[in-house]
């Protein structure tokens, strides 16, 4: 299948042309109401800095906040988290220059399964209609063993570094989680064996697009894993659906996005939710996102946490039966497979 930027340069570059019927994408859920409430339906904030150097009344505070933002919106804003911003910035120059090489270069890296250590691809077919998403990625896996293409140059070094401040930040998230949950602080990190857990580092290239109305980056999902943390190109398109509306995601440079993932519903019992989220495209410019998710170990059985079954003697039943990651991740590709082959 040909990359989005092979398709534009087959039509020299014209934005004014059609884009091909395979790429139009309207099911109903895209017809929800955008809302314009910025203020009423703004994306909750944290503090980052106030969970790891405030007052015990500070952290009190933002931790419930963190409770509230992941049971409301499944999603929420992090500042002031101590990664430099420079290095979020060559981040995604990096990728950028990725999607620049030639399409004989980024095809040594394409892949074909879920766990394959890095995965290039496009277009991936979304939908029983085979509607396609106007896309290109690169994704890798990060931890427990890292890989990463070998070009562009020091697009390695640099995303190993990027990995390892993220995941002090995810780390410090999950301990917040955890105590929102009424957990132990270190709960998650136990439970779902992190030190030996996935880490997916993914760019997203969404360039300009002639009929941005009818064409989709990314079409409503959630994210497996615990957490993913997101940063941009300052160009906005992602959106979050929140009471039956999509809400615009907006974020300073030096933030991060951050979302709940299935797992982390699953392990909540379903108090934590894992919000469902798109990506739109435009006519003028290009996106660039870098997402990095944070997952169990391969082998942990993901299920309720057995403290959450519980409430003042009144049982609450497990929502969801536990399996292994890897179980899930399995169940993804039987899916992707069976869209493929409709």
């Amino acid at each position: 299948m040909i990359s989005i930027k092979q398709l534009l340069a087959q039509t020299s570059g014209d934005l004014t042309s059609n884009i091909p019927t395979a790429y139009n994408f309207t099911p109903n859920n895209i017809h929800l109401p955008v809302s314009d409430e910025l203020f009423e339906d703004s994306i909750p904030t944290i503090d980052f800095s106030l969970l790891t150097s405030g007052t015990p009344e500070q952290r009190s505070k933002i931790i419930n906040d963190l409770g509230k933002a992941c049971q409301d919106w499944g999603f929420f804003v992090v500042i002031n988290h101590g990664v430099p911003e420079s290095l979020m910035k060559v981040m995604i120059e990096t990728c950028g220059e990725f999607f620049k090489l030639t399409e004989e270069e980024k095809q040594e890296y394409a892949g074909k399964h879920i766990l394959d250590p890095i995965f290039y691809g496009t277009s991936i077919n979304g939908a029983a209609t085979q509607v396609l998403f106007w896309r290109d990625f690169i994704k890798f896996f990060v931890h427990p063993k890292f890989h990463c293409p070998s070009k562009p140059i020091g697009f390695r070094e640099i995303s190993m570094e990027y990995s390892k401040r993220t995941w002090e930040v995810a780390k410090v998230l999950m301990k917040g989680i955890s105590m929102s949950l009424g957990l132990e602080e270190g709960y998650v990190e136990k439970a779902m064996n992190l030190e030996s857990g996935l880490q997916l580092m993914a760019a997203n290239l969404y360039p300009p697009c002639s009929q941005p109305e009818v064409a989709i980056g990314l079409p409503p999902h959630s994210d497996h894993g615990l957490l993913t943390l997101l940063i941009h190109n300052g160009i906005c398109g992602l959106q979050v659906q929140h009471k039956e509306k999509w809400v615009n995601v907006y974020s300073n440079p030096n933030a991060f996005v951050v979302n709940i993932g299935n797992h982390m519903e699953i392990l909540s019992n379903g108090k934590y939710k894992s919000a469902f989220h798109r990506a739109l495209v435009n006519g003028t410019d290009t996106r660039i996102s870098i997402p990095i998710l944070y997952g169990p170990a391969l082998e942990t059985v993901v299920s309720p946490a057995p403290e959450l079954l519980v409430d003042n003697e009144t049982s609450n039943p497990p929502a969801c039966a536990g399996m292994t990651y890897r179980e899930y991740l399995e169940m993804l590709q039987a899916k992707i497979n069976a869209k493929i082959h409709n």
